[in-house]
């Protein structure tokens, strides 16, 4: 199975997520510092912007990388 621009946005954006919410929430066995939720912040941010502008730096790195785009966009 060839995974395209969306998929690898999506798993990009949720790994990266559930990354930052162990290394920054207290309760967390994992957790290093309450400063790596800012990192969540910003992917959320990013994620919200592209949903209005279309702009998506990941899915233009993976397009330069060769991953073929999904059927119609994101």
């Amino acid at each position: 199975m060839t995974l395209t621009t969306n998929q690898y946005v999506r798993i990009f954006a949720g790994a990266f997520v559930l990354i930052s919410l162990a290394l920054g929430v207290e309760a967390s066995p994992l957790f290093v510092s309450k400063h790596f939720l800012w990192f969540t912040a910003f992917v959320g941010a990013n994620l919200f912007q592209s949903g209005f502008t279309g702009l998506c730096p990941l899915e233009n790195i993976l397009r330069k990388l060769g991953v073929k785009d999904s059927v119609g966009g994101c």
